[in-house]
């Protein structure tokens, strides 16, 4: 597997990671993953454009410009020859010894980063079929809006979910549905479409994003607002977004169908206009 580490493409053998890095002991990073179509990553500049906020809320300085990331990644897509899949980047602090908790001086420790990418193909299967989920408390960090290497909230909802036999945890929070345990979470309610807003509890997706712009070019009504745990009585659809999977339908929570337990019409619509989006580079 070809891999770009601190700026070189190498084999994934070759890569060293000190265990005295800050990502090793803290999770003290941050990630991105972005889909590629065709040999092409699609949104970069919006993934590009979180990280900088999250190395910025996290006082990370960032060792490459936007044009020279991009160039690597591309070199690394193009070594790898992968032509639909993903791309995953992380960035770590970087090395300090002594271990120690507190933050050092922006600057003056040198990140250490990697990527490397991912064949992917749609999932076909489960944007067709939906998928079941349940309801599980919130019990993350309140900085759900930095994309951290440290993921350990998401990953306990995600098991729990998953020993409880459904494939996917809507969260909530103060008795409202903040995201699932690693998409944005959608509802669709007489005919308009709900969104929790971004903000520290919800990590702002880069499809969110997209989708957004796509309901708006469409006249389709969005209103971003949480959705209450007592109203999912009253969904008429329900769906999930990241960049990995695009649009998954969620077509029972807790066991109780939404709609008729098939992906609905307005899900449908939107997976049409996005699919048609990524084919449009």
């Amino acid at each position: 597997m070809k891999t770009l580490f601190n700026g070189k493409i190498m084999e994934k053998e070759e890569v060293k990671i000190s265990f005295e890095d800050r990502g090793y002991h803290f999770g003290d990073g941050l990630y991105e993953a972005v889909r590629i179509y065709a040999g092409k990553m699609f949104m970069f500049t919006e993934h590009f454009e979180r990280l900088v906020r999250g190395a910025a809320k996290i006082h990370l300085a960032l060792p490459f410009t936007k044009e020279e990331l991009l160039i690597m990644l591309e070199e690394l897509i193009t070594a790898s020859e992968v032509g639909n899949g993903l791309v995953y980047f992380q960035i770590s602090r970087g090395i300090v010894s002594p271990r120690q908790h507190l933050i050092p001086e922006k600057g003056s420790v040198e990140p250490v980063y990697l990527a490397y990418t991912l064949p992917f193909e749609r999932p076909e299967a489960i944007q067709k079929n939906g998928q079941r989920a349940t309801v599980i408390p919130d019990r993350r960090w309140l900085h759900c809006d930095i994309k951290s290497l440290s993921l350990m909230g998401n990953l306990l909802s995600l098991d729990e979910a998953v020993k409880k036999d459904y494939e996917d945890a809507l969260l909530e929070r103060d008795g409202v549905i903040t995201e699932a345990s690693a998409s944005n979470a959608w509802f669709v309610i007489d005919g308009i479409i709900y969104t929790h807003p971004d903000g520290q509890l919800i990590l702002p997706g880069i499809t969110k994003q997209h989708l957004l712009h796509l309901a708006k070019e469409n006249d389709l009504l969005v209103i971003e607002e949480a959705v209450k745990v007592s109203q999912l009585g009253d969904i008429d659809e329900c769906f999930v977004t990241n960049s990995i999977y695009e649009i998954v339908p969620i077509v029972s929570i807790d066991n109780r169908l939404i709609g008729n337990g098939t992906p609905g019409p307005i899900t449908e619509h939107l997976l049409k206009l996005y699919l048609e989006s990524t084919v449009m580079l």
